[in-house]
């Protein structure tokens, strides 16, 4: 059954329509190898084992384009009727709490066929490119159990990585789809801005820079979990353009497109060279496309400003969730409730005024702006490395009481390329292209103008068929 499990999930569901494998018989095969695999990584927090199990077996599966395929979701978003959420925090988890409802977007995933096995780890409140919260531990990556597999959807990365599941859900919020997946060796794609809805419970994350979807083996797969899960829901204060046609036809399009490649650091981060390298593969096969490649990129990408105001968006929006979890709690918070970082931003962001708030949003609209501009002048997609280093060992990116802002400030080699388009809400994909001489994975980043994922998922397309990534897995047992 272990090669059942490293296939796409879109081979998984054709084999549950062709009967040659039940729903059932698929979802013990995932609980079967979490628990062989999972205490080596800690990817899955919460399992739901026995709810999964009831859920492929019942006459109600739906008949989705997905039934029976076993999944993650991630403990943070995509809430579940029922299970408990702690979005990677103590308070939460000794709280107990269970969710009463599904979101939208894990009602649309159920609907799919898809069975959820359990929820996978994330950072506390999703604030690091790495999955170490105290509340649960660290994740470790597949690749190499020394190092992180990125965050802040890196439990789901892992579990992907790993061969647990074939498909997870994951969120961006400036950049944690594409980071694990870089890191994992697999898909990530960040969509456009509210391209599926937050609802019922919120309009939007982080004042707009966050979006669900999830991290994947296949492009095929991405491509299909975005049709099933896009479209606005009542009440969604803003909604993307609908898409020209179905995700999934877009994968067969070709026409030939100018590129843009960047492989200098933003702002001067620097690169390491394992990196350039995914992103100067990445464009040696889309010239062997018959792509128009240059180096180009958008100016802005080195303006200080839009990091600046992604910062105050994030920490006033911490404060905001700490004010949610006192009510939940029905006492006030102290800095034993919640990790150094998080209690540190969220003091620091307490004394800022409205005003500021409102500036930032400004200012992320004009960096949007700027940025919109490359595209405008002729170009298609723009592609970088997705991080600038390779996956870091495990406690690199953590923070003490002494230093608490200290994992934010090393952060910035890991968010460089990516934050940029949480701000201006484009949709941005990460590959699977390359792997290190220590052999950990790498990706490259493609990003386009805002509402054209198909123009990426076309071109992500194209690229898995010319240069194959679905052999490279990960030596575990």
């Amino acid at each position: 059954m272990d090669d059942v499990l490293q296939l796409d999930a879109t081979a998984q569901a054709e084999l549950v329509r062709r009967r040659e494998i039940s729903p059932t018989e698929l979802v013990d095969a995932a609980i079967a190898r979490i628990g062989r695999l999972d205490p080596k990584i800690n990817a899955v927090i919460l399992p739901s084992f026995e709810k999964a199990r009831a859920q492929a077996a019942s006459r109600d599966l739906p008949d989705g384009p997905f039934r029976g395929v076993p999944f993650l979701l991630k403990d943070l978003g995509g809430q579940s009727a029922g299970d408990p959420y702690c979005a990677g925090t103590r308070i939460l988890r000794d709280l107990g709490r269970r969710e009463e409802a599904d979101s939208y977007f894990t009602a649309k995933l159920r609907a799919a066929g898809f069975c959820f096995v359990g929820r996978s780890n994330t950072p506390e409140l999703g604030l690091l490119p790495t999955t170490e919260p105290e509340a649960f531990g660290a994740t470790r990556n597949p690749w190499n159990l020394e190092h992180s597999p990125g965050g802040s959807s890196g439990g789901s990365a892992a579990a992907v990585a790993a061969g647990m599941v074939s498909i997870a859900h994951a969120s961006d919020g400036g950049g944690s789809i594409r980071i694990p997946a870089s890191h994992c060796g697999l898909v990530g794609l960040k969509p456009t801005r509210a391209r599926s809805s937050f609802g019922p419970d919120a309009g939007e994350r982080w004042s707009g820079l966050s979006c669900e979807l999830v991290v994947a083996r296949s492009v095929r797969d991405v491509a299909a979990v975005l049709d099933v899960v896009a479209g606005p829901m009542p009440g969604d204060p803003y909604f993307a353009p609908p898409p020209r046609e179905p995700f999934v036809k877009a994968l067969a399009r070709r026409e030939r497109l100018r590129i843009g490649l960047m492989t200098e650091g933003p702002r001067g981060v620097a690169v390491h060279p394992g990196c350039v390298a995914a992103a100067e593969k990445a464009a040696r096969v889309l010239e062997d496309l018959g792509h128009v490649v240059e180096r180009s990129h958008p100016a802005a990408l080195h303006d200080p400003s839009g990091v600046e105001s992604l910062v105050v968006l994030i920490g006033v929006n911490t404060v905001r969730t700490l004010e949610v979890y006192e009510e939940m709690a029905g006492r006030k918070l102290g800095p034993d409730d919640m990790e150094p970082l998080t209690w540190a931003l969220a003091q620091a962001m307490r004394e800022r005024r409205a005003s500021e708030l409102l500036a930032a949003q400004q200012k992320v609209h004009a960096f949007s702006r700027r940025m919109a501009a490359w595209w405008e002048e002729g170009f298609d997609v723009l592609v970088t490395p997705t991080t600038a280093e390779p996956p870091p060992r495990l406690g690199w990116l953590t923070s003490t009481r002494e230093e608490p802002f200290r994992a934010f400030a090393r952060a910035a080699s890991f968010t460089a390329y990516t934050s940029a388009f949480n701000l201006t809400g484009q949709p941005a994909i990460s590959l699977p292209l390359h792997v290190t001489a220590d052999g950990l994975p790498v990706g490259a980043q493609l990003v386009a103008a805002y509402g054209r994922e198909d123009v990426l998922l076309s071109l992500a397309a194209a690229i898995e068929e010319a240069a194959p990534w679905a052999d490279r897995r990960p030596r575990l047992e």
